[in-house]
């Protein structure tokens, strides 16, 4: 395969200063942030185990907690949700598929300043409550919606 000679040159100017960047050490394999995986409330088989690996206790119904979700889902493989959050201080949000085999769908952590929004895409094998559950200052609330499974996905 013939290069062009400018591409060569441009090759081997990159290549070589990302080897004398490595020799010199100024490139470096840094350490992955990620935050840390709760095991047992993604492990929990029923809705009061993954609450309890939540933390979550004393659920507060908030009409604060919009849920975005299809009302009858065509497909359990892939059902859209959405949640926001209007309450202040939100730090967690968490989607619950509460007959699903493993309830907990998804946990995200939301960092102070930003939107109290979130998207997935959920995996469903029938017809079940989406329960969304949001910590803000210490306190858990929650909100619901059915969502109709007409074709199940997991399972």
């Amino acid at each position: 395969m013939k290069y062009p000679r400018r591409s060569f040159l441009h090759f081997a100017g990159s290549a070589g200063a990302v080897f004398i960047a490595a020799a010199t050490g100024l490139l470096k394999a840094g350490i992955a942030w990620a935050a840390p995986w709760n095991k047992t409330a993604f492990e929990a088989k029923s809705v009061a185990e993954t609450l309890k690996g939540l933390g979550a206790s004393n659920l507060i119904d908030s009409k604060d907690i919009t849920i975005t979700a299809p009302d009858i889902a065509e497909n359990g493989a892939i059902v859209p949700v959405a949640v926001t959050s209007r309450i202040p201080n939100t730090q967690i949000i968490a989607i619950v598929a509460e007959k699903n085999p493993f309830p907990l769908a998804a946990s995200f952590d939301i960092l102070p300043g930003a939107d109290s929004y979130v998207s997935t895409r959920l995996k469903m094998g029938q017809t079940s409550d989406v329960r969304a559950i949001v910590k803000a200052d210490g306190k858990f609330y929650t909100a619901s919606k059915e969502v109709k499974v007409t074709v199940g996905g997991c399972g």
